[in-house]
């Protein structure tokens, strides 16, 4: 029997971590070993690479070590091995996230599997038998040589840390705090026109577009009539997270096809 037959086959993932763009296409890339958490983890072996809000796993690796926490000064030396760009680091956007998960043995599957996201999971997420199943079918029947498939990257689709595309940014005013919504009209012509639709449900656009606000995502397309984000029952949970009062600002950043960030500028 086929050795690396065997090896494939005795690779069980009954759970995965959800990761956020760009970061997830970095590290099917090949290109970021260092998952950057808040807090370490017990986990060891193998698990799911789940793209956050596109439902599915596209990959797997092997969770080897969790390194000691990371002052700036040391994730500045290493984003070689994370990908964080400086200017986020020292901006402190990302000052929580500072201790590495060591990632091993990536492998992108060639097709990716649908998961069911259980209520409350955040972090890691407990596989069903039936998606464990399909992610071993892969592995067993995938190339025989033992290549990491994520050694070859997809330059069309990889949107890496450092070429987010700033979209726009927007005063908030208590208006939109009172009514949940977010005027999105001064830099409309940022988003894909498949995206836009109509005013109403009915005129609903072809495309959606996944705005990650920090605490969550959401798929929607965007109302062409008011200039706004359509879906927009996230919005008062993203000003109150955030503590937004009028005066603030929020920047739209795109992070790939279809992907958005949305963060808050206190004034």
């Amino acid at each position: 029997m086929n050795s690396q037959i065997v090896a494939r086959s005795s690779v069980v993932v009954t759970k995965a971590l959800v990761i956020a763009q760009p970061w997830i296409s970095l590290i099917l890339a090949g290109q970021k070993d260092w998952e950057m958490r808040s807090t370490p983890t017990s986990h060891r072996g193998w698990f799911g690479l789940v793209w956050k809000g596109m439902g599915s796993v596209y990959g797997v690796a092997r969770l080897i070590d969790v390194n000691p926490l990371q002052s700036p000064e040391q994730m500045i030396e290493t984003i070689e091995r994370h990908r964080i760009p400086e200017e986020m680091i020292r901006s402190g956007e990302v000052a929580s996230w500072n201790t590495p998960w060591v990632l091993a043995d990536v492998r992108r599957l060639e097709t990716p599997v649908r998961y069911r996201h259980k209520s409350g999971a955040v972090t890691w997420v407990n596989l069903d038998e039936e998606v464990t199943d399909a992610i071993a079918r892969q592995m067993n029947h995938g190339p025989q040589s033992g290549e990491v498939l994520a050694a070859i990257p997809e330059p069309e689709t990889l949107t890496v840390a450092n070429n987010r595309k700033f979209v726009g940014e927007v005063e908030i005013t208590q208006g939109n705090i009172d009514h949940k919504h977010i005027y999105l009209r001064n830099f409309f012509d940022g988003f894909p026109s498949d995206a836009i639709g109509g005013s109403s449900k009915a005129e609903k656009a072809a495309r959606e577009i996944v705005v990650d606000w920090g605490q969550g995502t959401v798929r929607t397309d965007l109302d062409g009539s008011k200039k706004l984000f359509r879906a927009r029952g996230w919005i008062g949970s993203f000003f109150r997270a955030n503590g937004v009062v009028a005066g603030d600002r929020v920047r739209v950043e795109e992070t790939g096809p279809y992907q958005y960030n949305v963060t808050v500028r206190i004034s």
